[in-house]
């Protein structure tokens, strides 16, 4: 008797849509933020005091559009959760008529898109309200970076046969060094964050909303953790070599490393070049790369079911 079946391909495909999606609207709002855009729509909800599209009598030229387009995709967003929520269901009558355990736990992890985008549309309002505020928008960053932590949970539960038994395929050593991987690139996404807050990239041209760290002590800081997290890698690298570790999870290390070194490059690229717009809209995308990625590690380095 069968005991254990992933989901189905297409289940897959919609989680994995989700993901992407999550981690496309980080890089539309990085370009509203450094279009200056951040206040194109100076209300919220509406666009503008009576109406909730972009209007002619705006002050805002351009910029109406750009914030306005970054607030739409929201509703992409929004059903791609839905499917999400839909296909989880689906799945879970499916296996209730092979007789197979529900698997609750991707009901659970289907709600963190749908509940994350609820909240991010809260914070995006209140960071409106706030004229930009720093700490609100850095909120609004960080929260994407959870709800990515959790579509990124969905993708990898979707692919085991089962969530029982877990079996560890590396040493508990190579473990401890993965997860603590993780947290250092947490906090390279935080003081990333703080870098970005403290620099000249404040979200509209007549908000001067920054941190109040100087832009160069703040960027050779996050430098700094950003070496001792490449040393990390480096270290996984060997560790899983020198055991002989399953070649998925070398493959995902060494997908994280070809990411974290190109977004290295770029990092040292736009600060030494004066921050222009492009370079940083590509870091910001290979932020969010890089943090996916290395939470793709520790699911390679066991198996479920």
């Amino acid at each position: 008797m069968i005991t254990n079946v992933r989901c189905t391909p297409a289940v897959r495909a919609i989680f994995v849509a989700n993901l992407v999606a999550q981690m496309a609207i980080v890089v539309t709002g990085a370009v509203v933020r450094v279009t200056n855009s951040g206040l194109g729509c100076p209300t919220w909800p509406e666009c503008v005091e009576g109406s909730y599209v972009p209007t002619t009598r705006q002050a805002e030229t351009w910029h109406k559009y750009v914030e306005f387009g970054n607030r739409m995709l929201t509703f992409a967003l929004v059903v791609l959760a839905v499917a999400a929520i839909v296909a989880v269901i689906a799945d879970m009558r499916r296996r209730s008529r092979l007789g197979l355990p529900s698997r609750r736990v991707l009901l659970l992890l289907a709600c963190i898109p749908i509940l994350g985008t609820v909240a991010q549309a809260v914070l995006g309002g209140i960071t409106v309200l706030t004229g930009l505020h720093p700490a609100t928008v850095s909120a609004h960053f960080l929260l994407s970076m959870a709800i990515i932590a959790g579509c990124v949970a969905l993708v990898v539960r979707s692919r085991d046969p089962g969530d029982q038994p877990v079996i560890m395929l590396v040493r508990r050593e190579i473990r401890v060094l993965t997860w603590g991987l993780v947290a250092i690139a947490g906090v390279v996404v935080l003081l990333g964050v703080i870098v970005t807050g403290s620099g000249p990239h404040s979200g509209d041209p007549l908000s001067e909303n920054r941190f109040s760290f100087d832009p160069r002590t703040v960027s050779w800081l996050h430098a700094d953790v950003v070496l001792l997290f490449l040393g990390l890698l480096a270290a996984l690298l060997l560790a899983l070599r020198l055991t002989d570790a399953p070649t998925g999870a070398r493959r995902a290390a060494w997908i994280l490393t070809g990411v974290a070194v190109a977004q290295g490059a770029v990092g040292y690229i736009q600060y030494f070049t004066g921050l222009p717009i492009v370079a940083v809209i590509v870091h910001v995308t290979g932020a969010v790369c890089v943090w996916a990625a290395v939470l793709f590690v520790p699911a390679a380095e066991r198996s479920r079911g």
